[in-house]
């Protein structure tokens, strides 16, 4: 590959920040998918991930849709989403990282994912990483001018207000966001030169169990449930944002409610009903041998997380660790509480 940037390149990040920043900025909503630089030289196409790793060979209908619309000679910057109906869909994506070839390509035909193209990076000979940023959208948008899906420029605005709208409604098409760029900042692969906004609310969550923290006896995460309309505690998600003094005294705090037996646990019998998938200790496709081993909690405890929001029934990111809520009943936390975004379509956003 003769490109003037080599495989593998850092992405540049944002910063999280409260409020919708003001200045010389460019809005942009936040799509929730992979992270993805885009390198082709002719029929040479290598998909790098946010960490670096290689993403080619688990989107094989993108290689070819990247030597069909994209430049011949190009690294470009965005997003991998994938979507069912009008909206996205992160547990259909993070399927598609499996070990299996025929697994890979059988998803490939039946969720086939889409690129959102969001900066650029070089062009033929060229690199613009020391380019402003209003310079290198321009060159984006000529260059993907003919592009058609699934591949999309993403929308952008330097009106404040059009941003905030955004961020209202785009939340209902599965979106996380919206980031803000500098319009003179150059592309600095790895540094936070951006800002990103992203939706937090706060629950009240049965705490049903913890996983030891790598580095010894302190509690590393702890385990989070809802109840759902069938009478079952659902896992949602972790809350694991501690300092490691925090994570010390957690350990007398939850010693009173540990349990040796399993058998009566809600969480029991997760695996005999067909869900091993998504009970805790299950391997994990991103961690392959990380240990995920738990230690059981009698469901009595409550705290409120703040989280971002949900994909399907669980969090999508880890949740963080507001307080204990001793004033709360465990059989008060259920999926009701958890405020429900407005529908919004999709197409509305990439057309």
């Amino acid at each position: 590959m003769d490109l003037p940037i080599s495989p593998p390149v850092a992405p540049m990040l944002a910063k999280a920040v409260k409020t919708m920043p003001r200045g010389d900025l460019y809005y942009e909503p936040k799509f929730d998918g992979f992270r993805c630089v885009v390198f082709r030289d002719g029929d040479e196409v290598v998909l790098s991930s946010r960490g670096e790793k290689p993403l080619t060979r688990y989107f094989p209908e993108l290689v070819e849709t990247v030597r069909r619309e994209l430049p011949e000679r190009c690294v470009i910057d965005g997003e991998v989403i994938i979507r069912r109906g009008g909206r996205l869909d992160f547990d259909l994506l993070s399927q598609r990282i499996h070990p299996a070839a025929s697994r890979v390509n059988l998803l490939a035909e039946q969720t086939p994912a889409s690129f959102v193209a969001f900066d650029v990076l070089a062009l033929d000979d060229t690199a613009y990483l020391d380019a402003p940023f209003r310079q290198r959208r321009a060159l984006l948008e000529e260059a993907l001018a003919g592009a058609r899906p699934p591949v999309h420029v993403t929308p952008i605005t330097e009106s404040f207000e059009v941003a905030e709208r955004w961020f209202g409604e785009f939340e209902g098409a599965g979106l996380d966001g919206v980031v803000a760029k500098p319009a003179d900042v150059p592309y600095a692969p790895d540094k936070r030169l951006m800002y990103k906004v992203k939706h937090e609310r706060t629950a009240d969550c049965v705490v049903a169990g913890f996983r030891w923290h790598k580095s010894g006896p302190i509690v590393g995460s702890l385990l989070l449930g809802l109840w759902d309309d069938e009478g079952r505690l659902r896992h949602v998600g972790v809350a694991a944002s501690f300092t490691m003094k925090r994570r010390e005294e957690l350990v007398g705090e939850l010693e009173p409610y540990r349990i040796a037996d399993i058998a009566g646990h809600p969480w029991a019998g997760w695996a005999a009903q067909g869900e091993a998938d998504r009970m805790p200790g299950a391997v994990s496709r991103w961690t392959g041998k990380k240990d995920l081993s738990w230690v059981a909690l009698r469901p009595e405890l409550v705290c409120e997380v703040a989280y971002e929001h949900m994909e399907g029934d669980r969090f999508r990111h880890t949740a963080r660790f507001r307080r204990w809520r001793t004033d709360r009943t465990p059989e008060s936390c259920t999926y009701e509480q958890l405020e429900v975004p407005v529908e919004f379509d999709l197409d509305q956003i990439l057309t």
